[in-house]
């Protein structure tokens, strides 16, 4: 392939660019990564071209072989990519030209690279909202296995980081399942919104040849053609609908990865991270870090930074094209990989990591966390108004903190001391096995409400 300068900008420059415009105006170093979208959007287009009778059978058919011939070649490693041809729809164009010679040159009418790198892009971020969903799914299988496993474990149910109520493993698995449930549908609904197809927008305004926009749509999987040719070539919306998607997947990804952390410290011991996603000390060689655990804690960084970057680029551009918007793909194909193997990491960690159950329920019975049982027992049984009752359990609180002990191992009398109306059953719900077990609202953490729950994912997941 030659790197002479661009000679497809046609006759209006008596020189190609010098070394610097020349570097900042390329874009091959990272848009070849949307070769396969490039020609099979080239190849519709071409198929139209013909079908419609703008260019000879015959042309179009060569046309068609010689990039699927380029398509192996870029697949096969063997393809050589120039700077000086700037991007991928040029470099694709003269390696056609060089396999096939003059018909190569009427592949490109009646569009312009605005319209075909609107369309490559968008069918790359939809792919990539396809395979998000995907990897997000995964997790969520992963999860429910946890929460199957676990769901009548006792574990601490936090606010502020300090134990509130006793809930069970499960339900707080599940709690992710369903975060990463929203997630998926951001991704889907983003997904359902981008698919309009641009090309044949042309550079900005349409064209004066009669193609038929409504078949190279169908052609290529969307639902219809975009329906003004200005929007079609200027809108980055389906970007920044991935990233916001992306950015607030990768936020429950890291406050996940940060329990991980946590859990998994000498401190708290919940959970043992497999070796698979730890590391060690070069130092210290008694130490096991939870290395897998904060470097997806720390993606969210980078992809909110591309959001950030993306909407700072196309926020004051006026319609429709300008070169500004060659700025959009670096950051978008950064945060997909970061999200990808966040997703990935997350999976392993969640299928390979070994709860502690008695860990678990020794933190569960800390800090009066059946104190609301008591409260909701006094109201449900004693007919105290609540804030009563949170007056006269908040004392009892501060009785066995005194006395060193939890609620339950208080005597009958010492309760009774602080209202009278207490009884011999008010145990009943002090354990924190009762305690979750009476949890049987809907959504709650009761056992049984946990593998209604785990059910309906299944089912929804299969």
């Amino acid at each position: 392939m030659t790197d002479s300068a661009n000679s497809m900008w046609g006759g209006r420059f008596a020189s190609g660019p010098d070394a610097i415009m020349e570097a900042i105006n390329a874009s091959i170093g990272f848009d070849r990564r949307l070769a396969a979208q490039d020609i099979e959007g080239s190849r519709a287009h071409a198929a139209m071209l013909g079908a419609t009778g703008i260019v000879e059978a015959n042309d179009v058919e060569a046309i068609r072989e010689g990039l699927l011939t380029v398509l192996s070649e870029i697949e096969a490693g063997t393809f050589e990519f120039s700077t000086a041809l700037e991007d991928i729809h040029m470099n694709v164009e003269a390696r056609l030209r060089e396999l096939i010679g003059e018909p190569a040159g009427r592949l490109h009418t009646a569009r312009s690279r605005n319209d075909q790198v609107a369309l490559d892009f968008r069918m790359w971020v939809r792919d990539q909202c396809d395979a998000a969903v995907s990897g997000i799914v995964a997790l969520q299988k992963a999860l429910l296995s946890q929460a199957e496993a676990g769901a009548d474990w006792v574990m601490p149910g936090f606010t502020h980081l300090q134990t509130a109520q006793p809930v069970t493993w499960g339900h707080h698995m599940m709690a992710y399942v369903e975060m990463l449930g929203r997630d998926a549908s951001r991704f889907a609904d983003a997904r359902a919104r981008m698919n309009e197809c641009p090309l044949g927008a042309a550079a900005l305004a349409g064209t004066s040849f009669p193609i038929d926009r409504h078949a190279t749509a169908a052609a290529l999987a969307f639902d219809a053609p975009a329906a003004n040719s200005l929007d079609a070539v200027a809108d980055r919306d389906f970007a920044l609908e991935f990233l916001a998607a992306s950015s607030i997947c990768a936020m429950h990804l890291s406050r996940f990865a940060e329990e991980l952390v946590i859990w998994s410290s000498a401190q708290f011991r919940f959970v043992a991270m497999s070796d698979r996603f730890s590391t060690g000390s070069s130092i210290m060689p008694q130490k096991k870090n939870p290395d897998a655990a904060e470097l997806v804690r720390a993606k969210i960084g980078r992809i909110l930074g591309a959001t950030v970057g993306l909407f700072t680029v196309m926020k004051g551009l006026p319609l429709t094209y300008s070169k500004d918007m060659q700025e959009d793909k670096e950051q978008v194909f950064d945060a997909a990989d970061s999200l990808m193997l966040a997703l990935a990491a997350m999976e392993g960690m969640v299928r390979d990591m070994t709860a502690n159950p008695e860990a678990l329920r020794v933190a569960a019975a800390s800090g009066f966390s059946t104190a609301t049982d008591l409260a909701d027992w006094l109201v449900r049984e004693a007919g105290l108004p609540f804030r009563e009752a949170h007056h006269v359990t908040g004392a009892l609180v501060a009785m066995a903190e005194e006395q060193g002990c939890d609620l339950p191992d208080l005597s009958l009398d010492q309760m009774k001391s602080a209202h009278g109306a207490i009884t011999e059953a008010v145990f009943d719900v002090l354990g924190v096995d009762n305690s979750v077990r009476s949890r049987t609202s809907y959504g709650g953490t009761a056992p049984d409400q946990v593998r209604a729950q785990i059910a309906r994912w299944k089912e929804q997941l299969a």
